[in-house]
């Protein structure tokens, strides 16, 4: 039976992985807002989690709700709050002396279209511990070389900008930032079809996130 360490035990480590986030934001080459997160309920998904802060993933859940880029193009999870999910709920995991085994992948983030990244525990079929990303465009998931800790460092740089050539048509700042974290942009014709392109020429509208997760 694995142990389960309490959340005062996970979070109260020597070299915690905020130290580094901090450093990585201050010098970020993105537009990126860290939404403030309950404490107790920062702890609890720590619990949950069974990481340490030690991790990113565990620095996240402990000292915000979540960081937002690109006004919200990009949504990496934390602890939750202000419309985001937090990393437990998102995952459903249950208390850890209840849970029968690990996820097969752990949801780390979403996109304002309904992407998601995720943290391969085996279920996905890339490489235990590489993020992969669900596209929207392909419907379908690819390893993208690198563990949670990178991806988050990533996301500070331009690295979303190239990423997210293809996906991003003239106005989509303006309608990003319009839109609130509870809720993404659905586009008509759906962008897995060949008439979605070019996008400016789509239907864009935003709905409950979701809702728009359960269209992919």
């Amino acid at each position: 039976m694995t142990h389960v360490r309490n959340a005062d035990v996970l979070a109260d480590v020597d070299d915690p992985a905020w130290t580094v986030l901090q450093d990585a934001l201050a010098q970020a080459a993105r537009p990126a807002t860290v939404l403030p997160v309950d404490p107790a309920a920062g702890r609890d998904v720590l619990f949950r989690l069974q990481v340490t802060a030690r991790s990113m993933l565990g620095a996240l859940a402990v000292n915000c709700g979540g960081l937002v880029i690109d006004e919200g193009w990009l949504r990496i999870l934390g602890g939750g709050g202000s419309g985001l999910p937090d990393l437990a709920t998102a995952n459903d995991l249950v208390d850890p002396e209840q849970a029968a085994a690990p996820p097969p992948y752990l949801i780390v983030a979403y996109d304002v279209l309904g992407g998601r990244f995720a943290v391969d525990g085996g279920g996905l079929g890339v490489q235990p511990g590489q993020v992969c990303y669900w596209a929207p465009d392909t419907l379908e998931w690819d390893g993208l070389g690198v563990g949670h800790t990178d991806f988050v460092l990533w996301s500070l740089t331009d690295g979303p900008t190239q990423f997210y050539a293809g996906l991003r048509w003239p106005t989509w700042l303006d309608e990003t930032r319009r839109t609130p974290l509870s809720e993404g942009i659905a586009v008509y014709p759906p962008l897995f079809s060949a008439e979605a392109y070019p996008l400016e020429n789509t239907s864009r509208k935003a709905v409950p996130f979701e809702e728009l997760l359960s269209l992919g």
